[in-house]
């Protein structure tokens, strides 16, 4: 059963946006999926408890941060888990144990470049990641700005998957405000952001 990780030691990225919406698309398809979190904010939990009746179903992976990270009960085909800024020590090793593939959000700050090439400086040196299972997306990027050139100088750079940009959209602040992402409502509404998620449905597929 397949474990996507999500995770960025920075603040604000875009890990529960992230995480949020690579869950309703593993719904999307048919799985039964868990949404895990050991962010003290609960953000996806928090989602969780937004989420309509009649949506499809996403369960409640309980991996908070005072509990240990274990592998989420039988029936689950699917798990996604969120994880907080700041994670290093035993709560990272903890994470990357259970995962099958970890994604890496970054925003196109100079803070978010310095902070992500440590965090995967130290993901690539564990024992237990394949290189070949770790993405990087960029998020909230206008496409027009230097910060969004300097983003590519990075990722360009780098010897992980580079899954492309998310748009930066009030989008997806809506739809989390109602338990819900992209793939609970009618793609003509979101084509263009559907578009840009193709990458990493491509990826989160290839299992």
């Amino acid at each position: 059963m397949p474990v996507v990780l999500v995770a960025n030691p920075k603040g604000g990225v875009g890990k529960s946006t992230l995480a949020t919406n690579i869950a309703g698309y593993l719904a999307s398809r048919g799985h039964a999926v868990m949404l895990g979190d050991i962010d003290r904010q609960q953000s996806s939990r928090l989602w969780l408890s937004l989420r309509p009746p009649e949506a499809r179903e996403i369960r409640s992976w309980d991996a908070s941060e005072d509990g240990d990270v274990v592998r989420p009960p039988r029936g689950t085909t699917h798990a996604v888990l969120d994880t907080p800024a700041g994670l290093h020590g035993s709560r990272f090793k903890e994470a990357v144990a259970v995962a099958d593939k970890v994604l890496v959000p970054l925003q196109p700050s100079i803070f978010d470049i310095y902070a992500t090439r440590d965090f995967l400086d130290k993901l690539l040196s564990h024992r237990r990641i394949d290189k070949t299972q770790v993405a990087v997306i960029g998020m909230r990027v206008d496409a027009r700005t230097l910060a969004a050139e300097r983003l590519r100088e990075f990722v360009g750079g780098l010897d992980v998957t580079v899954l492309g940009e998310l748009r930066d959209t009030q989008i997806y602040v809506q739809l989390a405000a109602r338990g819900l992402t992209l793939f609970d409502i009618a793609p003509g509404r979101v084509q263009r952001d559907l578009e840009q998620w193709e990458p990493i449905c491509r990826w989160l597929d290839d299992e």
